[in-house]
């Protein structure tokens, strides 16, 4: 892959990269202490300021933790052998897409074509079926978008069309099943610090079809508003997304904290590339570590729920 054109004097503030990468400025500030990596220089207000190809190498990282790696293993890898090794371990799933389409896509991003954008989209994900979009044709595509901006291809602005237009589309889709009012009742949200959306609504556009009331809170809620709002909608589950790149022993011991103050009777699922590296059983948390394994987590829920309701029927 080709190193990202850099021109001179493009720089982002942590907030930008945060934005850009997924990574929250308390992962990139620790990362710049123990690793000695990003090495942000600083403005005239001593606010730090992040090259191009730091962002890249960042967005490679990013990615190679989503696949399950540490970046302990692979921060002091240079660009081109992070985009080697992402090419080596990563599924290519493109064959699942006309390798045109992706061209298109990208192609519209160039040229600023939101309405064409807009009608890929919606007519691929008709062509599919949503529950098949998100599981065959989501990571792909958002490879491809995000290959071609760290090749120096599109700019940001260009490449923010594309998420903005993926989740209009999910949510149209997701608006046209009638209003659901069984069960299970499902909250949805992230942690503080995992600022991503658009997990949450890859899991609603899963489960929705399913029959799943699904309630979504948006990313970064905080523990004490997720117990509000289980204890408020009273859910039947509380399903949390973290990323790869989302610190562990923040997310466990969040899960933790949450899972105490949840009712016994509310099921947490904790989902997303993060979960690949819990190595202990944590008592009453279900992991589920990719987006397939989540309809099949509602199957095992609503087996239970049947098992339960059976064996306290012949009590």
């Amino acid at each position: 892959m080709n190193k990202p054109v850099e021109a001179p004097g493009i720089v982002l503030n942590i907030s930008g990269v945060e934005r850009e990468t997924g990574l929250s400025k308390d992962v990139l500030r620790m990362w710049e202490r123990r690793y000695g990596f990003p090495k942000p220089g600083r403005d005239e207000n001593g606010e730090r300021q992040y090259t191009v190809l730091e962002v890249a190498k960042l967005h490679a990282i990013r990615r190679l933790m989503d696949a399950g790696m540490r970046p302990g293993k692979i921060i002091n890898a240079s660009l081109d052998e992070l985009n080697a090794l992402a090419d080596a371990r990563l599924p290519d799933r493109r064959e699942i897409l006309a390798p045109q389409l992706e061209r298109d896509i990208l192609e519209m991003l160039r040229s600023h074509d939101a309405p064409g954008l807009q009608h890929a989209l919606a007519n691929l994900l008709m062509k599919m079926g949503l529950q098949r979009f998100v599981l065959e044709a989501i990571t792909p595509l958002n490879r491809a978008v995000g290959d071609a901006w760290m090749r120096g291809e599109l700019q940001v602005f260009e490449e923010h069309l594309y998420p903005e237009q993926l989740q209009a589309a999910l949510r149209t889709a997701i608006n046209a099943f009638p209003r659901q009012v069984g069960t299970p009742r499902v909250l949805l949200t992230t942690f503080p610090g995992e600022q991503h959306g658009l997990g949450l609504l890859m899991v609603e556009a899963l489960l929705v079809p399913e029959g799943a009331q699904c309630i979504s809170l948006g990313p970064q809620t905080p523990i004490e508003d997720i117990r509000r709002a289980a204890l408020a909608h009273k859910v039947h589950l509380a399903a949390l997304s973290f990323s790869g790149a989302f610190p562990l022993r923040q997310a466990t011991e969040g899960l933790a904290t949450l899972r105490r103050q949840l009712p016994a009777s509310t099921t947490l699922w904790a989902g997303g590339e993060m979960t690949r590296r819990v190595r202990k059983t944590m008592p009453g948390v279900v992991l589920i570590p990719d987006l397939a394994s989540t309809i099949g987590a509602l199957k095992s829920w609503r087996a239970h729920q049947v098992q339960a309701a059976h064996l306290f029927g012949e009590r």
